[in-house]
């Protein structure tokens, strides 16, 4: 019996994430229809403040959708809106820099790809940060 209630529990939490996550999209497309610059589309969707961190407001419900197919369809579009890549509006969000120390090898490695994938470090670094990682290949300190 008790096996019976945890599948059923598991089943409605189930349920209740493919929903929320069905929402996101849907959001996700409306916006994507306006045609907006990515940044203002990863901001309203993806972002600290955005639509999924909303629904899903804690680390391990967002580490469940980042795994979910709603999370690379939305990705999909973050991508579509990056290669339109229009210049940004005026007070469109400010640019951040940061400094990251890493291996001469990655480096080159980094720069070996960009150049065979036919755009800039800038752009492929940003793609990478973009992406979900799995938490079991980032260390702890």
């Amino acid at each position: 019996m008790q096996e019976l209630l945890n599948e059923q529990e598991a089943n409605t939490t189930f349920n209740t994430t493919s929903n929320h996550s069905r929402e996101i999209v849907l959001k996700a497309y409306e916006l994507f229809e306006k045609s907006p610059d990515w940044v203002s589309f990863f901001r309203e969707v993806l972002g600290v403040g955005g639509v999924a961190r909303q629904v899903f407001s804690t680390p391990e419900d967002y580490l469940a959708f980042e795994k979910s197919e709603a999370y690379a369809e939305i990705q999909q579009l973050v991508a579509r809106l990056r290669e339109r890549s229009k210049p940004q509006a005026d007070g469109a969000e400010p640019t951040r820099v940061i400094t990251v120390r890493l291996p001469k090898s990655l480096h080159e490695s980094l720069r070996a790809e960009a150049h065979d994938r036919h755009t800039s470090m800038n752009k492929l670094c940003i793609s990478k940060l973009l992406q979900m990682i799995d938490s079991q290949f980032v260390p702890k300190d």
